[in-house]
């Protein structure tokens, strides 16, 4: 037989109420707490920006090519105070040969042309600071142009003339030396004018300018690219006439800002097919009455 013992504690049990205090109620449980769902959005939120910054710092710039397509034209700058390349004709019209090759350029790009013209001085600063596309205003090509442009092709070959008065007592050009010869400031003549070993350089704004300034006896020679002075004899306008041989040869091309590799090189290939097809010898003769596009 088994005997049931009872116990019978004469100690009171204690029941700590704070215990039952942290016991959460069934309502405590189902009271929502706080949604993740905003943080998530803003997560979310922060990642697609990310995503947009890094596909805008991905994404190149136009290039030049691409630049001149969407504008729909092409602007070329030259001076306007070269004839016959590049002048102002008797209607105030921009007009000569580099004006209509730049005009045949665009038309083959499928673009409208839009010449400007600016003072040579500063013709290869408004390029590098993206104020026209190119400069196609007789430009000679040299080593110290090319540290900072790129050049296209050559679209005409000529030289440096040394020009003087008719009469003038000069047999040869080295009858120049210790004379005054006028130029047009950022031309390469004034390294010619140098070489003859002029007394003083005269820099002027454009050949109007220079020529002028020879006709009326301020300066003792002028020199200049070959057919503009043989054209400024045939002209009338100016008393001058070509002393000796041209000086030395130069090739004449496009100018472009070191990066436009697009733009340079349809231009090229444009330019190639302008001597192919005879175009360029066409506008040369036009107006130079002879072919100056090959060497």
């Amino acid at each position: 037989m088994h005997h049931t013992r009872h116990f019978r504690s004469n100690h009171p049990i204690t029941i700590n109420k704070g215990a039952f205090m942290n016991i959460p109620t069934q309502a405590a449980l189902l009271r929502p707490g706080p949604s993740p769902l905003p943080r998530l959005f803003s997560l979310i939120s922060l990642l697609a920006l990310l995503v947009l910054a890094l596909t805008a710092c991905s994404s190149p710039p136009p290039t030049g090519l691409e630049r001149v397509k969407k504008a729909g034209k092409i602007s070329f700058a030259m001076s306007g105070g070269y004839p016959p390349f590049n002048f102002y004709d008797t209607t105030n019209t921009l007009t000569g040969f580099d004006v209509d090759v730049a005009a045949e350029v665009a038309k083959r790009l499928g673009v409208t042309s839009a010449p400007v013209t600016t003072d040579w001085s500063g013709i290869i600063e408004g390029l590098r600071s993206g104020a026209y596309d190119g400069i196609l205003g007789s430009m000679a090509v040299t080593a110290e142009r090319g540290k900072v442009v790129d050049f296209s092709t050559p679209y005409y070959y000529s030289g440096a003339q040394l020009m003087v008065r008719k009469g003038a007592p000069f047999a040869t050009p080295a009858g120049l030396a210790g004379k005054t010869i006028g130029v047009v400031t950022g031309t390469t003549f004034a390294d010619d004018a140098k070489a003859l070993g002029a007394g003083e350089v005269r820099l002027y704004k454009d050949d109007n300018q220079t020529l002028m300034e020879l006709s009326t006896g301020v300066v003792d020679g002028v020199i200049t690219d070959r057919v503009v002075g043989v054209t400024a004899m045939q002209g009338g306008k100016f008393d001058v006439v070509a002393l000796g041989s041209p000086l030395r040869s130069e090739d004449i091309a496009v100018a472009f800002r070191k990066g436009d590799d697009t733009l340079r090189a349809e231009v090229d290939r444009i330019l190639a097919a302008m001597h192919a097809d005879g175009t360029l010898t066409k506008l040369s003769e036009k107006w130079l009455h002879s072919d100056i596009t090959k060497r």
